[in-house]
C-alpha cells in the first residue's frame, strides 16, 4: 500500500535526518550504551542541522513549522539507526517538552529560552513521576508554595527521562496542596538551582543510552517567572499535551518494529538449514507475513492519527487507542522476530537484542496500557 502521509518537503528532510544519525549517532551507540548516556554534544550538533524545534517560532531561532510530520521523520530514521535510546533525548525535547514553552511561554519566557531550546544549548525534559505517584498524577506530592516572587520547592521525582543531560525540566507541582487537580501547576527548574540536585542514572532493563534519573528539590527557590501558564492549571495543560506524547510513543513503537523486521526478514532470506533459506519454510513464511500485515494496519492508522494531530482533531481517546495497541504490537513483533534469529537472536552483537529489551518499557510510560483502556472504556460512558 502507497503511503501518502509525507511531501517533498519531508522528504528533503529525512535526508538530513538520515546522513545526520548515520554520521554523529550510529558510530556512537555502543560506547554511549557503555556509558549510561549520550554526549549533549551530539544534541547541540543536532540543534544545529536544524533537527530541534521546528515548530518554535522563526523570530526566536526556531524552524516556525508546525507539522508533527517532521518530528516522525526524525523518529523513524532513528530507529532505522537503531538509535532508540541514543535518539530519545531529541524526541522527548522536540514532541514531549517543546509543546509547553510553544503553547505557554509568555514573550519575556520565549525570548529566555526558545533560542537555546532551538540550537541544542539547553536540553529539555518534563518531571511527573514520583516514587509515590505514576499514573495518578493528582497524587503527587512536589510542592511549591509562594512567598513573594518566589516558590520554594521541595520534593522529589523519578523515572526522569533525560534527567541528567537536561538544562531546563518542566516540574510538575503541587501549588495547593489541598486540591488535586486544580492545585497543580508547571515550574521550569533550571540546572543551576540551589537545592535542585540529580540522584541516580537509574539502571534500566534497556535504553542503556538514555539517562533516567532521580530530581531532588529541597528548598529550591523558583522564581514566578518560571511559571508556565496560570498557576493551577498544571493538570489541563498536560492532558491538552498527553495526546502529542502519546502519538510520538505510537509512530516510534511502529518504526521500531519495522525496522526489527527488515532486519529480521535479511536474516530469514540468508540463514540456511536444511539445504534451503529458513525463511522458504512455510511457519517462518507465515510468521512473517502476519508481522507485514500487523505493521501496514499499525502505519495506516497512526499515520492518519498524524494528519489529525496537525489539524487539531486527535482526541485523547484516539491517541490512547494507538498507544496501547501499536505499543503493544510493537513489543509482539519484535519478540518473534528475536525468535526467528534462534540462539544469534539473544546475543548483543546483533540488534534485534537491543531491540527487545528497548521496547519493554512502551507498554509502561506515557501512560501505561491499562491506564490507556481506562481512558478509552471512559469515554464509552463505563
Amino acid at each position: 500500500m502507497r503511503r501518502d502521509l509525507f511531501e517533498p518537503d519531508h522528504d528533503i528532510f529525512r535526508s538530513t535526518v538520515r546522513e545526520f544519525v548515520e554520521r554523529e549517532v550510529a558510530p556512537n551507540v555502543a560506547k554511549w550504551e557503555a556509558e549510561g548516556r549520550v554526549d549533549k554534544e551530539m544534541f547541540r550538533r543536532a540543534g544545529r542541522a536544524g533537527l530541534l524545534g521546528m515548530a518554535i517560532p522563526e523570530e526566536h531561532g526556531g524552524g516556525g513549522v508546525s507539522d508533527f510530520r517532521f518530528n516522525v521523520v526524525i523518529g523513524e530514521e532513528l530507529m532505522r539507526g537503531d538509535a532508540m535510546a541514543s535518539g530519545m533525548c531529541i524526541t522527548l525535547h522536540n514532541d514531549v517538552c517543546l509543546p509547553y514553552f510553544i503553547h505557554l511561554c509568555d514573550e519575556e519566557q520565549a525570548r529566555r529560552w526558545m533560542p537555546g531550546l532551538a540550537s541544542g544549548d539547553l536540553m529539555s525534559a518534563i518531571a511527573m513521576t514520583e516514587p509515590g505517584a505514576g499514573s495518578d498524577l493528582a497524587g503527587i506530592k512536589t510542592t511549591a508554595i509562594r512567598d513573594g516572587d518566589v516558590y520554594i520547592v521541595n520534593g522529589s521525582k523519578t523515572f526522569i527521562t533525560n534527567g541528567i543531560n537536561s538544562d531546563l525540566v518542566i516540574t510538575v507541582v503541587k501549588t495547593n496542596r489541598d486540591e488535586r487537580h486544580s492545585g497543580m501547576s508547571l515550574l521550569v527548574l533550571e540546572d543551576d538551582m540551589t537545592g535542585f540536585s540529580r540522584g541516580r542514572n537509574l539502571d534500566k532493563i534497556g535504553l542503556h543510552a538514555q539517562d533516567t534519573a532521580e530530581l531532588f528539590f529541597d528548598d529550591v527557590r523558583v522564581p514566578v517567572s518560571n511559571r508556565l501558564g496560570e498557576e493551577g492549571r498544571g493538570f489541563v495543560y498536560l492532558m491538552e499535551n498527553l495526546p502529542q506524547e502519546r502519538l510520538s510513543l505510537a509512530t516510534g513503537s511502529v518504526a521500531h518494529a519495522e525496522a526489527a523486521f527488515e532486519w529480521t526478514l535479511a536474516y530469514v532470506l540468508e540463514r540456511e538449514a536444511f539445504g534451503q533459506p529458513i525463511g522458504a519454510f512455510q511457519t517462518v513464511k507465515h510468521q512473517m507475513a502476519e508481522m507485514r500485515t500487523e505493521l501496514d494496519i499499525a502505519r495506516t492508522y497512526v499515520d492518519r492519527q498524524v494528519l489529525a494531530l496537525n489539524s487539531g482533531e486527535l482526541s485523547a481517546e484516539e491517541a490512547a487507542k494507538a498507544k496501547w495497541w501499536v505499543t503493544e504490537m510493537e513489543k509482539r513483533v519484535i519478540d518473534r522476530c528475536l525468535q526467528l534469529f534462534g540462539g544469534w537472536g539473544y546475543m548483543e552483537e546483533y540488534p534485534i537484542a537491543k531491540a527487545y529489551r528497548d521496547s519493554r518499557v512502551q507498554t509502561i510510560y506515557g501512560g501505561t496500557t491499562e491506564i490507556m483502556k481506562e481512558i478509552i472504556g471512559r469515554s464509552l460512558g463505563l
